[in-house]
């Protein structure tokens, strides 16, 4: 099918299509991991958790079956690798997610709400494109190998990160149970009733997942070279947007790939998304405490997604597609970051105590939305 045109070319032409799904779905089913927490902790309304937990599922069903059918090596990409860095991906994690509350909203997030006209996300995209290529092969880069260095453990020959074949199976039977279990994981967010009440965040997350499942064919199958030593891998959001300044910049010395062309494609999906929803608005920091803080969450992002190796999407969903146990730990750090920053934002800010907070969890679920959030509809 693409015999004639060079692989690099086949990766950044799919992942620029793809891209373009992944900006309009997530911009329409609002599709946004710290929304999901805030919605959960301060309404207690946990359909968009849900969603992200269908996403994690189908991913999980499809990526397998990819393996299972189409020769999907999984041990190429870089969730599947011989050593286990737990100190960078708990550090990394834990100021991804404090970086996303500030911010207000993530890498994936950010591209949509630039889609949408948000010059708040232009200096979002640009502060962690900036970091994410230090961290990786600048000056903070030695930072990060310094502190997590230590911190990392080198796994046994033959041993392996993923949590069926730690479980003991492998081969077709590691594939199929994870199929398996991807599917029961998707179907138990909603439920039966969910699924017919709450339709349009069950059809985003199934979405989605089916996206990231594409970039996983992407770059793994229909643009994989077994001779190239580049990793296979899908959506991910932090060190993607350091690669595309990084061609922006030098493109005649650099090749473009995957992962320029995701990035440039959410952004255009997520301009189609709000052009045709009459949702498209410019927007600008409503003063300097709000640019500040954005640019510190951006910071924090750049830093600790090239540290966990990928951010709420990166490791919460392409990650755990793969079932690492490094992700899970990544994740769980996010999660736990995100909640932090939050606590710092609005309960420890008003000093609340718990009642209070409990009472007033609607009104400010509405300001964390409107203040620090995405905006969209």
């Amino acid at each position: 099918m693409f015999d004639d045109i060079p692989l690099f070319l086949v990766r950044l032409l799919l992942g620029f299509g793809l891209g373009i799904a992944v900006g309009f779905v997530s911009r329409r089913g609002r599709f946004c991991t710290l929304g999901a927490v805030e919605d959960a902790v301060y309404a207690g309304d946990t359909r968009r958790l849900r969603s992200w937990i269908v996403a994690i599922g189908i991913a999980i069903a499809g990526v397998h079956a990819l393996e299972l059918t189409a020769g999907l090596d999984l041990t190429r990409s870089i969730y599947l690798g011989a050593r286990l860095e737990w100190g960078a991906l708990i550090l990394g994690g834990f100021l991804f997610g404090l970086g996303m509350a500030l911010n207000g909203t993530c890498g994936l997030g950010s591209l949509r709400q630039l889609g949408g006209g948000d010059l708040r996300a232009f200096v979002t995209f640009l502060v962690i494109g900036i970091t994410a290529m230090m961290t990786m092969r600048g000056l903070t880069g030695v930072v990060r190998v310094a502190v997590t260095e230590p911190l990392t453990l080198q796994l046994p020959q033959g041993f392996s990160q993923r949590l069926p074949e730690i479980a003991g199976f492998g081969g077709a039977t590691a594939s199929v149970l994870a199929i398996a279990l991807g599917l029961a994981v998707a179907f138990a967010a909603f439920g039966p009733a969910g699924l017919r009440t709450h339709y349009r965040f069950a059809l985003t997350g199934a979405l989605v997942g089916i996206l990231i499942v594409g970039g996983w064919w992407a770059t793994g199958v229909a643009g994989f070279d077994s001779f190239d030593t580049r990793r296979i891998e899908s959506f991910t959001f932090v060190g993607p947007l350091g690669e595309t300044l990084y061609y922006a910049m030098l493109s005649t010395a650099l090749q473009p790939d995957f992962p320029v062309g995701a990035v440039v494609g959410v952004v255009i999906g997520a301009f189609i998304a709000a052009w045709t929803d009459g949702s498209f608005k410019w927007q600008v920091s409503a003063d300097a405490t709000d640019l500040k803080r954005r640019i510190l969450g951006a910071g924090l992002m750049g830093f600790g997604g090239v540290t966990a190796l990928g951010c709420s999407i990166g490791q919460g969903v392409t990650g755990l597609s793969t079932l690492s146990i490094g992700s899970a730990i990544a994740t769980v750090a996010i999660v736990a970051g995100a909640r932090f920053g939050l606590y710092l934002l609005i309960e420890r800010r008003r000093g609340q105590p718990a009642a209070r907070r409990a009472a007033a969890a609607p009104a400010k679920a509405a300001l964390v939305r409107d203040r620090i959030s995405c905006t969209e509809p």
